[in-house]
């Protein structure tokens, strides 16, 4: 049941992902064609902005847990056995640890924001801590990715789940670019 819920997040977080690039591209053509028009949306830079924040921040567990996210196995399929464990155990603690950084520091900005009633400067008075939760929500799921990992693979001494085993054949490598929208 946990794992539903885990696979569940990370997929809703790639779908929330992919409507903030549909925001964008609205935006953008709103903002193109209403130039032609003699229509403006107010901002519209500023929410194009925080929606490529949001979505940027918010595919990075989906991605990471499909085995798309680039990552350091040019290094790692250099080690075998044993040693390629060790080191796959060390990528993931150095992982969990600039992650839970970068997560810790960015919920407590995004609190901030909301406790000293920060608000943008541009257009419109948007409170900050409104655009903030697409940044720092998506780093916390992050977080719980790479804890969902590490646990998988160091307390459960499994495979990672975010490795996709290397192509058998020229063939192989084409169609995984295809599906993954390289």
């Amino acid at each position: 049941m946990l794992r539903r819920a885990l696979d569940g997040l990370y997929l809703w977080a790639g779908y929330a992902a992919g409507a903030f690039l549909v925001l964008i591209f609205l935006l953008m053509m709103g903002l193109s064609l209403g130039r032609e028009v003699g229509f403006n949306i107010p901002a519209g830079d500023d929410f194009a902005s925080w929606c490529m924040a949001a979505m940027a921040f918010l595919g990075l567990a989906h991605t990471f847990k499909s085995g798309d996210m680039i990552r350091v196995g040019l290094l790692i399929d250099r080690f075998k056995g044993r040693g390629r464990w060790y080191f796959e155990v060390f990528s993931l603690v150095l992982g969990l640890g600039f992650v839970g950084f970068f997560a810790w520091h960015a919920v407590v900005m995004t609190w901030q924001s909301y406790a000293f009633n920060d608000v943008a400067g541009g257009v419109v008075p948007m409170p900050l801590w409104i655009p903030q939760i697409g940044y720092s929500g998506g780093l916390v799921i992050l977080f719980i990715a790479f804890l969902d990992e590490f646990v998988h693979v160091v307390l459960r001494r499994l495979e990672p789940r975010y490795e996709k085993p290397p192509a058998q054949s020229d063939e192989e490598i084409v169609e995984r670019a295809m599906a993954s929208g390289v």
